[in-house]
């Protein structure tokens, strides 16, 4: 039986405290701290965030959308499909593919900015990682108009706020942190160009997709009895760790596609795409983000749609000798059983028949493949990466 979860308010700050240096250290470690959820929420973002966001996310069920040949054109094999299109290429610790979403990756180095305080790096680039240095093959005009633009400024506006966390977590580690280099982590977010988006789309269920074992990762492949229940625990995205720096992420949309079939139609005053309505929340109070924290206890994450979320991620955790905590998370799915319920527990009205999709961004902030993110060993970003795909291989 799906565990219980506990209910938590992550902390939450305003934009305008991050931009005067105003947020208390001991409010960076109740967030990222070694008993925290590692997740910080910012409020009283610009205006426009909403629209943005609202935008983009549309975008997600539009794309995914696209006829399986447009979709193809957009697969880059030798980058192993981390830039561009991807659905079903993710190979799970149960053998299967994961057919329960589909991902669209965008390369940030458009955000890149230089400081010209900060000397060049010794280090040359390591260009051998086509993960990290392929151009983003984008849709065309015609395919999708405006979503090239619109993906860049809304990424845009999520590494300049976290460029503002980070500088934050700077104050702390300079504090706290023995040897910590001044300024390090805002550095590293605003002039990496190895910053990556997923655009993410998370498939309405199939009734039979837990009886075929897509999208789970079960780590003891066995798919009888209790361990179904195990299996549902994170159908949409198994438990892992971001292994960047912070993690950028907008709050999940929900649409109906059954009620709203995503149809490129352009709005009657913009050259974009008509947004898709929205449902209000998830029809399955139980969906979502979930977090474990470090006494393995679950925590199921809801944030509001004008705020922004950071989480913490690997190498934050090495950059800062383990006072700031990677964090386990994993996204639940809408189950056809529990769709009807509101957060309430009451029957939301026609939502019986429905197709819930779940569309989200994540934008990881990560250093330079020369980049050092370990002193004492030496490693940079690239080769911590190749220690990353070595573990989970």
């Amino acid at each position: 039986m799906f565990p219980t979860p506990t209910q938590a308010s992550p902390v939450t700050v305003s934009i305008k405290d991050l931009e005067t240096d105003a947020v208390p250290l001991s409010t960076l470690e109740e967030a990222f701290g070694p008993s925290s959820l590692g997740i910080i929420l910012v409020k009283d973002l610009q205006e426009r965030y909403v629209d943005l966001r609202r935008r983009v996310l549309s975008y997600s069920s539009l794309l995914a959308g696209l006829p399986e040949e447009k979709l193809a054109e957009l697969e880059n094999a030798q980058a192993k499909y981390l830039a561009g299109w991807s659905s079903g290429k993710e190979t799970l610790k149960s053998g299967h593919y994961d057919t329960l979403k589909g991902s669209y990756y965008i390369n940030c180095d458009f955000t890149a900015s230089s400081l010209p305080q900060q000397p060049p790096s010794e280090n040359p680039p390591d260009l051998n990682f086509p993960e990290y240095t392929s151009p983003t093959p984008w849709p065309s005009e015609h395919d999708l108009p405006g979503f090239r633009q619109s993906s860049k400024s809304l990424c845009t506006l999520i590494i300049d706020v976290a460029a503002l966390v980070a500088r934050a977590c700077d104050r702390y580690g300079e504090a706290r942190v023995e040897g910590y280099e001044s300024g390090y982590l805002e550095r590293v977010v605003r002039t990496s160009r190895t910053n990556k988006a997923r655009l993410l789309h998370y498939f309405p269920m199939e009734t039979d997709a837990f009886a075929n074992g897509h999208g789970n990762d079960d780590v003891d492949g066995d798919t009888d009895g209790e361990s179904n229940e195990r299996q549902d625990e994170d159908d949409w995205c198994a438990t892992h760790v971001d292994h960047g720096c912070l993690t950028g992420l907008t709050s999940a949309m929900y649409v109906d596609e059954a009620a709203n079939p995503p149809v490129l139609s352009a709005a009657a005053s913009s050259p974009y795409p008509e947004p898709l309505p929205e449902l209000p929340t998830s029809p399955d109070p139980q969906s979502g983000l979930y977090i474990r924290d470090r006494r393995n206890r679950l925590t199921q994450v809801r944030m509001p749609r004008e705020c922004l979320a950071f989480q913490t991620g690997e190498a934050l955790e090495l950059i800062t000798r383990g006072r700031f905590k990677a964090v386990p998370h994993f996204v639940r799915g809408v189950s056809s059983g529990r769709q009807g319920q509101g957060q309430g527990g009451g029957v939301v009205e026609g939502r019986t028949q429905a197709k819930v999709a779940r569309n989200t961004l994540a934008v990881f902030t990560q250093p330079n493949l020369n980049e050092v993110v370990d002193p004492s060993r030496g490693l940079d970003f690239a080769g911590f990466c190749r220690e990353v795909i070595a573990r989970n291989q």
